[in-house]
């Protein structure tokens, strides 16, 4: 057997779910493009592999792609989209992507257990359940990683001797939001230890759930999130978009697509990070199906006297009809990682002039996409978006027209 050629033992990209793949088609762990396979199966390094720079990569599930540098991570990126678009046999201009930089994560969700008499604290290791103790977090805004060594000594205080629970972290107008979930902090000196460790931290609040729903152990003043301008009360483990950059890029792509409309609907609203986005002067239908997220966002349009009806609706069930998008002249949709089938049906049977489709998923994404272009809707263009910084999770906008 003779040894591989060069050139098809060079990696020439990133597949989807990380791994290098070289010219004839290997798939290698941690490559990156023009890094090369020797005969011995030695990894020679290319020119966009870089030192990662966390000390748990690639151990630490919350990050795959560590080793590449910022061309090749953007590049991408950049490809997850394209790849699904012609998976589809779509075709768009595909915008240069937007990344978030490091240290800009606002929101993560780590996992703390008891060993012995420490806790440790961190993210879930790569294809398993096994938690990785973490020392440093380049993702992780320094003010939610400088809760981690005194939280992890808060909870070995509180803590059964096994099992594990959730710290949702997130950063609120007020400071860090902490809920913690799978366990109930009871008696006096669990609430007297919250309410030191909160005031210590300069916590907006402290949560905890065991099951049966967020309840506030601490939160001096009401909790809330700014979006465009407009401070939304902030629900415990409320979806958040997970960086303040990646919130502009998305909310400039949902204005942009919404330009001149008067009328624009907003589905799958949340606490209205698109609905705000649009002009006060328009008037803007949102449709959300979490009940804490409608009275929330309902509650912050009437403070602000803006244009906004909200509907409780859940439009996996009951999607707006052909006859119900044709009242908007902008119709913008962000939809969980399983997209909107149903709702996209309805939308390629309208003519709705233009459709913004913010998304979480490339995947389902273009299954939609088709179903608009199939109905006689244009893709005028896609923006990818990468605030998942290093990890394979790729978000993305897109605007949808017709005559």
């Amino acid at each position: 057997m003779t040894d591989p050629e060069p050139a098809a033992a060079t990696v020439v990209r990133v597949a989807a779910r990380g791994e290098g793949v070289t010219a004839d088609g290997r798939h290698v762990s941690h490559a990156a493009p023009g890094d090369h396979v020797a005969p011995d199966g030695t990894l020679v390094r290319g020119p966009h592999h870089q030192t990662p720079p966390c000390r748990h990569f690639p151990e630490c599930g919350g990050c795959q792609l560590q080793h590449l540098d910022d061309a090749a991570y953007a590049a991408f990126v950049a490809a997850r989209v394209t790849t699904a678009l012609a998976a589809q046999d779509l075709e768009a201009p595909v915008r240069a992507p937007i990344l978030s930089p490091p240290h800009s994560r606002r929101r993560a969700t780590l996992h703390a257990e008891r060993r012995g008499r420490q806790v440790h604290l961190g993210f879930a290791e790569a294809r398993s359940h096994r938690l990785i103790d973490i020392a440093e977090c380049p993702i992780l805004d320094p003010r939610l990683f400088a809760l981690v060594q005194p939280l992890r000594g808060l909870l070995a205080a509180m803590l059964p001797r096994s099992g594990r629970v959730d710290v949702h972290l997130a950063l609120a107008d007020q400071g860090p939001d902490v809920l913690v979930t799978g366990h109930d902090f009871e008696g006096l000196r669990a609430a007297e230890a919250i309410t030191a460790f909160a005031l210590r931290h300069g916590l907006a609040r402290f949560a905890v759930d065991d099951g049966m729903g967020p309840e506030s152990r601490f939160e001096p003043e009401p909790v809330t999130i700014t979006l465009a301008g407009v401070p939304v009360a902030l629900p415990p483990a409320a979806f958040l978009q997970a960086t303040a950059d990646g919130e502009a890029a998305l909310a400039a792509a949902a204005r942009e697509v919404a330009s001149g409309a008067t009328t624009v609907a907003d589905l799958f609203a949340g606490l209205g990070t698109f609905t705000f986005a649009m002009p006060a002067t328009a008037r803007v239908y949102a449709a959300e199906g979490a009940r804490d997220a409608v009275l929330a966002l309902k509650a912050a349009g009437n403070a602000m006297q803006r244009r906004v009806f909200v509907e409780h609706r859940d439009l996996y069930r009951r999607p707006l009809d052909t006859a119900e998008l044709e009242r908007f002249d902008c119709v913008l949709l962000d939809p969980p990682r399983a997209g909107a089938r149903e709702q996209a049906t309805a939308l390629a049977a309208s003519r709705v002039r233009r459709i913004g489709y913010i998304s979480c998923n490339p995947s389902t994404f273009v299954r939609d996409a088709k179903m608009l272009c199939e109905g006689g809707h244009r893709l005028d263009w896609v923006q990818p978006v990468g605030q998942f910084r290093w990890s394979t999770h790729v978000e993305l906008a897109a605007q949808f027209s017709r005559d």
